[in-house]
């Protein structure tokens, strides 16, 4: 039980992000189609069930836990599973409880999640202005999510926002963006859309925005000092000098960031995903569920899949085709 998380590839596996359900109160053009067809609630693991499989993790080596979705925290009674991971932030064997969410049921929630230990939250919000934000999330209420951003801050959590750089959607709010976060002291990473999932008529190319660009249109306006800040994660970081902010940029179609991974992902049925643009999982719920009283099968199946993590993997727009596509939606990956 002691013996750490090492792939093939000799990198510590200190890192999990798990889904607790595929629901989302948004259906952002692209991440999901606008009439998704959910899983059946039966199919969900339990909240016991999740707090089972996430101490199994911890037990294992894991320090970071981030709760995703969906959105996670529309998943009913979520926060009794939150206040049931405190206990390993209080023991020191998890040094960090966080999620992702869009921010719609911050306002709710913000105390609550600060109380159970979360100290760090990412918003996934992309555009500023409310008509676009309807359209993009199709079911969207801006206002609602700032009051979550507001709400956040006054519980003392620190925010970052998550941007997905949409060509010919936001490229017209890179430097109000820029200059809102700055103004409220949020971090801001942009993030290059990828091919996950059928999204109806909405075409990848067409909405593929490259980084390169967007860091190129910052230059003109900042003097931008690159970092060495690594967290094991895919963000590459910047500082803009005029305001002092920190700018990260996830890069998965024109910078491979797989040499330092140290993530799985696991699905909210319990499926282990050892790289985001694979594939290849591991059920784990068969071991779990059929030995209910012993953990050492589900130990044996998350070192088995462990084995097999991948190096890399294979996102590519350069040939005017999405290569290396995965048929999944990110909300049933976890965001």
């Amino acid at each position: 039980m002691t013996v750490p998380l090492i792939d093939p590839f000799q990198r510590a596996i200190n890192y999990l992000r798990v889904s607790v359900t595929d629901r989302c109160d948004f259906r952002c053009v692209y991440c999901m189609s606008e009439n998704m067809t959910f899983l059946p609630k039966k199919e969900l693991l339990t909240l016991e069930e999740l707090d089972r499989m996430c101490s199994t993790f911890v037990g294992l080596g894991v320090e970071k836990l981030r709760i995703t979705g969906g959105e996670p925290l529309v998943r009913r009674g979520i926060m009794a599973f939150f206040n049931s991971m405190t206990r390993h932030l209080d023991s020191g064997a998890l040094k960090e409880l966080t999620l992702t969410t869009n921010g719609s049921q911050l306002e709710r929630f913000a105390d609550d999640l600060y109380a159970a230990g979360v100290r760090r939250v990412n918003i996934s919000l992309d555009t500023l202005d409310e008509k676009k934000f309807a359209d993009i999330t199709r079911w969207g209420r801006l206002p609602q999510v700032l009051r979550g951003i507001d709400a956040a801050q006054k519980a003392r959590m620190r925010v970052k926002l998550n941007a997905v750089a949409l060509k010919g959607f936001n490229e017209d709010e890179l430097f109000s963006i820029t200059d809102w976060c700055a103004s409220r002291d949020i971090d801001l990473t942009w993030i290059e859309v990828m091919p996950m999932g059928d999204i109806g008529n909405e075409d990848r190319l067409d909405q593929y925005w490259p980084l390169k660009d967007l860091r190129a249109r910052l230059r003109d306006r900042f003097t931008v000092t690159e970092l060495s800040e690594r967290t094991g994660g895919p963000a590459r970081y910047v500082r803009l000098e005029e305001t002092g902010q920190k700018i990260g940029f996830i890069t998965p179609l024109t910078h491979n960031f797989c040499e330092s991974c140290n993530r799985v992902r696991l699905t909210c049925t319990g499926e282990l995903y050892m790289c985001l643009g694979q594939e290849d999982m591991a059920d784990l719920r068969p071991a779990m569920r059929n030995n209910p009283q012993n953990d050492a099968p589900l130990i044996s199946a998350i070192r088995e899949a462990i084995s097999r993590k991948p190096k890399g993997h294979d996102f590519d727009y350069s040939r005017q085709t999405v290569d290396g596509r995965v048929t999944r939606h990110m909300s049933h990956t976890g965001g």
